[in-house]
């Protein structure tokens, strides 16, 4: 009974979601992204697509959601926005992190991706634009994944901190206090390999077409840039979405190495009890900028 109600419920929600996208003006950008899309597919092969197409959604995402936080700290009016404002970053830091990361994106992610093909053809993903769901179904399924996801990383995350394995592995990532954003994937191989496998639950669970492939690719990218980021700077659009956790509950967990473990979401660590630590340093901050506004006065 209780399946069936949900069953329901999403059917209901679809059709309404359905029934306002019908009432949307028509996207402009829709049939020149057909032609783009049909082109590649008349042009290159799916083993191509793929594999190069992955790379480079990968890479270009990669780099261009890093260039804000970049530039930020040239822009001394964004300082007041910097979350460890006594930690700056230095090109020393930057330097290093980006060799690490080139080598992990050339020698560890890179062959993962060259699996693409297989992984599309023994699940038959489709490629074709005919196949391609709505703008809101891959939405809907970037959200799942980002769920399924969260859950792994709290749990493979928090494990990576137990004191017997944590200078093994996880020490790498937080050599940086104070994160950037480029140091988002700035981890031991063994880390991209162990955290980086919830990626793809998501994708088993979901993935009907190639394209949410990358969708959920930008998306994810987009967020671990945003949490390692070191800037809360607010009309951040991700902040619109129901429990997200945000640059300043991530950096606080590189700041105090313990709890707030989850990746995207706060419920796990609220669940658990892991961002203790976290609630009491914002409290000891309100007072400390009450005490301030008083003595001000």
């Amino acid at each position: 009974m209780a399946m069936n109600d949900s069953v329901n419920i999403l059917n209901s929600a679809y059709l309404a979601v359905e029934y306002i996208d019908s009432f949307l003006p028509d996207n402009p950008l829709q049939q020149p992204f057909k032609n783009a899309w049909n082109y590649m597919l008349d042009n290159y092969t799916k083993f191509q697509i793929a594999t190069w197409g992955s790379l480079i959604v990968h890479e270009a995402s990669y780099f261009l959601l890093c260039v804000p936080g970049f530039v930020f700290q040239f822009i001394p009016y964004m300082q007041k926005y910097k979350i460890q404002q006594d930690k700056p970053e230095t090109w020393e830091k930057q330097w290093k992190c980006l060799k690490t990361l080139l080598f992990n994106h050339f020698f560890i992610q890179l062959p993962l991706i060259c699996g693409t093909y297989y992984f599309t053809e023994y699940f038959n993903i489709p490629y074709e634009w005919e196949e391609m769901p709505r703008w809101y179904v891959v939405v809907a399924q970037c959200f799942g994944c980002a769920v399924i996801e969260d859950a792994w990383h709290y749990f493979l995350h928090r494990l990576l901190h137990h004191k017997r394995i944590y200078k093994y592995i996880h020490k790498v990532h937080h050599e940086f206090v104070a994160p950037f954003g480029m140091q988002a994937e700035y981890a031991h191989p063994l880390e991209t390999l162990i955290l980086g496998a919830g990626f793809f639950i998501g994708i088993v669970v979901f993935c009907n077409h190639v394209i949410l492939l990358w969708a959920w690719v930008i998306c994810r990218l987009m967020e671990t840039i945003d949490v390692h980021s070191g800037y809360d700077v607010p009309l951040n659009p991700l902040h619109l979405v129901p429990f997200y956790a945000g640059a300043r509950f991530h950096d606080f967990h590189h700041m105090n190495f313990i709890g707030n473990y989850a990746s995207t979401f706060t419920w796990w660590d609220r669940i658990f009890g892991t961002d203790s630590q976290f609630i009491a340093y914002k409290e000891k901050e309100k007072k400390q900028q009450l005490s301030t506004q008083k003595k001000a006065n």
